[in-house]
Parts: C-alpha cells; sequence; structure tokens
C-alpha cells in the first residue's frame, strides 16, 4: 500500500529519507520488499516563477508504527496532498471544511446595518486554489486582517493549523476585480438583492410597449410573434442551465447534476464571482422573461386591434357574407 508520513515534508527531503531507508534495508532479510516511485514533473513559467508539481507514489510493503498521514507536496505555494483531491477539483488537506474560520464585516453595508459574514475553512480553501490563488496579502484584505499588527504571520500560522499551507512572496493567478474583494457571504446577498430589484423595479412593461409600437406594421405581427415565442424558449433553456449550476459555495456541497464539463466550466465562474454570477445572470435573465411575456400580451392587444373585436380578417368577411344573405 502507499506509504504515509506524519508530518509535514517537501520533496528533496522525502527523497533522502527514502533513499537512507532503502539503503539500510537487506534484500535477503525483507524479500518482500518492492518500492516504485513514479514522479510526473509539469513545469510552468509564471512570471519568472517556475511551478513544479510533484505527484509522488511510493508502494511498499513495509510496515509503519506511526499513524497514516496523506504526502504533502507543493505547488503553486500551497499545501496539495495528492490523496486529498476533491469532487470539485479542489485542493488541500483540510479536515473539516465546515468549520467557520472567522467573520468578516461587509464591504457594502451603510453605516449602522454593517452586517458580518462567516468564512468558512472551505471558503478560505476555495480562495487559496486556482482559479484565483490569492496571496497573503490579498487574502488578509479579503478577511480584513491586512492592517494589523503582524497580520500576514499571524494568518499563515493559522492556517498552517487547519492544513493549508500559504508561503511569502506567493503570486496571485487572476485579475483583481471589485468581486475579489467579497466574501462569499456578501456575493451571494448582492445576488440576491440584484435579483430582488430585477424582478420588481425592472420596467419590462414600459420597454415591450415602446417596441412595440416601433413594429406595429400588420404584415409583420405574426412573424415577430414567431420570433419572440422562439426567443422565449430559448431563454428558458438557458436560465434552467444555469439553474442547475452545483458550484460548492459556503457550507453547501450538493450532488451534481450536469455532466462533469459544463459543471466544471460553471464551478470556473462561480469560484471567480464567489457565488454572485450564476444567481445574476439568473436574475437578468428573469428581466428578460418578463420582457418577453409583456411584448407577447402587447402583440396580442395589437392583433385585436387591428381585426376588431379580436376576430381576423376572414371572419369579418365571412359575416358580412351572412348578413347579406340573411337580408
Amino acid at each position: 500500500g502507499p506509504v504515509y508520513l506524519p508530518f509535514p515534508i517537501n520533496f528533496q527531503v522525502f527523497c533522502f529519507i527514502l533513499g537512507m531507508c532503502i539503503s539500510f534495508i537487506k534484500p535477503a532479510s525483507h524479500p518482500g520488499i518492492c518500492c516504485c516511485i513514479t514522479c510526473m514533473n509539469h513545469l510552468n513559467v509564471h512570471y519568472g516563477t517556475i511551478i513544479t508539481n510533484l505527484s509522488v507514489t511510493v508502494s511498499c510493503s513495509l510496515s509503519l508504527p506511526f499513524p497514516l498521514v496523506p504526502i504533502p507536496s507543493k505547488a503553486n505555494g500551497t499545501t496539495i496532498s495528492t490523496l486529498s483531491m476533491n469532487k470539485d477539483g479542489l485542493i488541500g488537506g483540510v479536515t473539516n471544511p465546515n468549520e467557520v474560520f472567522c467573520s468578516v464585516p461587509g464591504r457594502l453595508s451603510l453605516l449602522s446595518s454593517t452586517s458580518k459574514y462567516k468564512v468558512t475553512v472551505g471558503e478560505v480553501q476555495r480562495r487559496l486554489s486556482p482559479p484565483e490563488c490569492l496571496n497573503a496579502s490579498l487574502l488578509g484584505g479579503v478577511l480584513r486582517r491586512a492592517k494589523s499588527k503582524n497580520g500576514g504571520r499571524c494568518l499563515r500560522e493559522r492556517l498552517e493549523k487547519i492544513g493549508l499551507n500559504l508561503p511569502a512572496g506567493r503570486r496571485k493567478a487572476a485579475n483583481v476585480t471589485l468581486l475579489t474583494s467579497l466574501v462569499e457571504g456578501e456575493a451571494v446577498h448582492l445576488a440576491r438583492d440584484f435579483g430582488y430589484v430585477c424582478e420588481t423595479e425592472f420596467p419590462a412593461k414600459a420597454a415591450a410597449e415602446y417596441l412595440c409600437r416601433q413594429h406595429s406594421d400588420p404584415t409583420e405581427l405574426h412573424t415577430r410573434k414567431n420570433m419572440l415565442l422562439a426567443t422565449k424558449q430559448i431563454c428558458k433553456e438557458f436560465a434552467d442551465l444555469i439553474a442547475q449550476d452545483r458550484s460548492p459555495l459556503g457550507n453547501s456541497r450538493p450532488s451534481l447534476i450536469l455532466e462533469p464539463g459544463v459543471q466544471s466550466c460553471l464551478t470556473h465562474f462561480s469560484l471567480i464571482t464567489h457565488g454572485f454570477g450564476g444567481p445574476a445572470i439568473c436574475a437578468a435573465l428573469t428581466a428578460f422573461q418578463n420582457y418577453l411575456v409583456e411584448s407577447l400580451k402587447g402583440l396580442d392587444k395589437m392583433f385585436m386591434n387591428s381585426t376588431g373585436n379580436g376576430h381576423t380578417a376572414g371572419d369579418s368577411k365571412a359575416s358580412e357574407k351572412e348578413v347579406k344573405h340573411r337580408k
């Protein structure tokens, strides 16, 4: 079975210890020993820094007296276990991602209505992992620890206690936006408020009536109605797809619905926006769907006005013939 070490160790020290152990073991006394080391080195130059991902698997029939802990390796400045990859492709060796790491005051609140949002260990792990890969300075700013005395060192010590390594001098991977400063709780709160405003305040009816007046030609009404119905169907399909997103957020770890290829792309977008992106797109789609509904209502009224009391032109001609026949 795999060999485990009871404490963090880098790759060079691990190879040295392994070589010493093998050199002291005689094959005659331990004929069943079978060691196999597989190393995969992927070098990537990023801002002049060579990032090496080493995946080491050692199979050995030795019985070890110490407890089994996965061997960590370092990539992009984070402590990553080859056996601790979770179902979403995020990395880290934390034991309880649902544990509250700290509470952070909101950045978008006004005066006395300031809200505090709980930041879990899992969220910190997501911020340190791709696609963001925050460094100590940015993470300290997000968690409001940048201005405290020895804030960076204290933050790294706290992260080490929960199984995350944040070395000094690490470079971020993603571009910093305004959303970078938000924790997941506040980003979701912002998306919820945005959805409420889109649902209640967006002038869908006024926009629909205005555009209907721009396309009031009776010969085009039927074609335009078909276009609106087709657009409504496409919009619904896309909204349903976004609604099936099951990206990790806060304490939630929902079961996947979509195919892994599609879900991984949605998860990337969610990680960049910290849970704001998906709900915000759904809110915008809801406003657009309301516009489409109001446009269809406006077209129905125009149909009725053009044909007279809801009858088509053919029906009105038939009724005139019946009246003449009766006379």
